[in-house]
């Protein structure tokens, strides 16, 4: 499991290369685009197509070619074989055949996206969405109340239709890292709340180019969405009726507790107050 650039073709490995020129057969899922890169480097194994419409049968030709002691490497056309793209199928009948399977690790899309998001601890790969609203949005209401990071591949021309759904389903304040042609020429990083995603890519043609990889920050904790909650209900309160009655009827309608909002609503109270001193002085000068 040979894995190859995403886009700068200086990101082979030395591995990588000895390990293509020492098989006798690379599969590949376009042939004509792993030939480009076999011939760059000088590499003369054979050829042959491994995709998704093959998959299952070009494996059980794969195990042949190992029984007849040919060495086969499998690359697909950027990153790592068998992640969003096939090759989870071959390796499992290769294995259960007696014969071993070897990674040669090396570019990822999911891993270049991730180290430069900021995101710590767990998170979970979604690869592509079903390309359907309806499907996307079902399968994102499974990963609602996931808590942590969420990772998914994205093509262009359905970019700013998944960054919509992704807004409305888990909230538009969470945060996306958009990834685009990392490590091509016209590679861009781009972090926002997921409520002005969308609005991002509309603004200049050419963010919808290229391939994506979107990492959408965790939500808050359950804590701290209680106290955001307990002090937007606050706010409002404030305008009707007393402190004490907005701090207790705010953490009785969230959940937040009541001494915090009690505090907050006594600064709270005291900005509306200079507010109110502001207008009044502003009345008077304008008078």
């Amino acid at each position: 499991m040979v894995a190859t650039p995403i886009g700068n073709l200086a990101d082979i490995t030395l591995r990588a290369l000895d390990t293509l020129r020492a098989v006798d057969v690379v599969l590949a899922e376009d042939t004509r685009t792993t030939g480009q890169l076999l011939s760059q480097h000088g590499v003369r194994a054979r050829l042959k197509a491994l995709h998704e419409h093959n998959e299952a049968s070009a494996a059980s030709a794969v195990v042949e070619m190992l029984r007849a002691g040919e060495q086969v490497a499998l690359v697909s056309d950027a990153g790592t074989p068998a992640i969003s793209d096939p090759g989870a199928r071959l390796v499992r009948h290769v294995r259960e055949a007696g014969f071993a399977v070897v990674p040669i690790p090396g570019p990822s899309a999911l891993a270049a996206a991730l180290s430069v998001s900021g995101t710590e601890g767990a998170f979970a790969f979604l690869g592509f969405l079903p390309a359907k609203s309806g499907a996307r949005v079902a399968e994102l209401e499974r990963w609602r109340d996931f808590p942590h990071a969420l990772v998914l591949y994205e093509a262009p021309h359905r970019v700013r239709e998944t960054l919509a759904d992704l807004a409305r389903v888990l909230g538009v304040e969470r945060e996306v890292l958009i990834a685009r042609e990392l490590t091509k020429l016209f590679e861009q990083i781009h972090a926002c709340a997921l409520g002005e995603a969308e609005a991002w890519i509309a603004a200049d043609a050419n963010r919808e180019r290229g391939e994506f990889v979107l990492v959408v920050s965790p939500p808050a904790a359950p804590r701290e969405r209680e106290a955001a909650e307990g002090e937007r209900v606050l706010s409002i309160l404030l305008e009707a009726v007393p402190v004490k009655q907005a701090a207790k009827l705010a953490a009785a309608i969230t959940g937040a507790r009541k001494n915090e909002l009690y505090a907050r609503a006594l600064e709270l109270r005291k900005g509306f107050n200079a507010e109110d001193a502001e207008d009044a002085e502003g009345r008077r000068e304008g008078s």
